[in-house]
């Protein structure tokens, strides 16, 4: 298909969704974004608090959330209902017509429980497909998806899926239909150069710079798995990606990732 139309697909983390005044701030960019818009936001630090609330201890490996069954519900709970419609909300008093998804929704998203020989992450998924035709379908009627971090394994089972690792999969499976910018926007300016420097930010990252840094443990380990769905997304179409502040959304520093 020659000259696609644009879609920038944009994930946010928890430190702006905490934050009212920097979540209220990012959405007003987000509204002003021209063409198709998709946007995905995690939200696990209010799942934490909400657990803790309950009496349900949260548990990490390495960064990432093990979860329980109930530790899910709490996750569907927060997720799918208050930070969900509460973006849905105001972004639609912006003007922008967004709605609100789970993966389970319409098939937009499946996914199947992570399989792992060290440990068992529980109800944790990684996703395996997309249904491109209804969400292009949404798409062309000027509505901006919003997607929040559950999906589903077509058996009736929710499952805890990483933000990061389901706008990936969603931007390259819309690249049949459009040119596809992704944008990880979360509190750094970027990528940088020196954790403890939050003005080292690389203007532009390679794929052959990221292995030479990763080799020599340059890069926060925290942002390895970021970066490499960057590359997995540049290597199947997706045609640039961004990682920065939701300030990158107007043309502030950030590091562009590229091939």
């Amino acid at each position: 298909m020659k000259n696609k139309p644009q879609l920038t697909v944009v994930k946010i983390g928890g430190n702006v969704i905490d934050d009212a005044t920097a979540l209220d701030s990012f959405l007003k960019d987000f509204a002003t974004i021209k063409g198709a818009k998709i946007l995905v936001h995690g939200g696990g630090k209010l799942a934490t608090r909400t657990a803790e609330s309950l009496g349900i201890k949260a548990v990490f490996h390495e960064g990432r959330r093990i979860t329980d069954a109930p530790m899910l519900e709490v996750a569907v709970m927060t997720y799918a209902g208050w930070i969900n419609k509460n973006i849905v909300a105001k972004l639609q008093a912006l003007g922008e017509n967004a709605m609100g998804f789970t993966g389970a929704d319409g098939n937009l998203i499946r996914a199947k429980k992570r399989e792992n020989t060290t440990i068992d992450f529980g109800l944790v998924g990684d996703v395996v497909s997309v249904n491109t035709e209804l969400l292009n379908a949404l798409l062309i009627q000027d509505i901006a998806p919003v997607f929040c971090a559950v999906t589903h394994d077509g058996n009736g089972q929710l499952l805890n899926t990483n933000a990061d690792t389901i706008a990936s999969p969603l931007a390259v499976a819309c690249t049949g239909y459009y040119d596809v910018k992704l944008l990880y926007c979360f509190e750094k300016k970027g990528v940088l150069l020196d954790v403890n420097d939050k003005e080292s930010v690389i203007k532009s990252l390679t794929f052959e710079q990221y292995s030479e840094l990763r080799e020599h443990g340059a890069i926060h380990s925290g942002m390895l798995p970021k970066l490499e769905n960057c590359f997995d997304a540049l290597s199947k179409g997706v045609t640039q990606i961004g990682i920065g502040s939701p300030a990158m959304i107007t043309g502030e520093t950030h590091t562009l990732i590229t091939l």
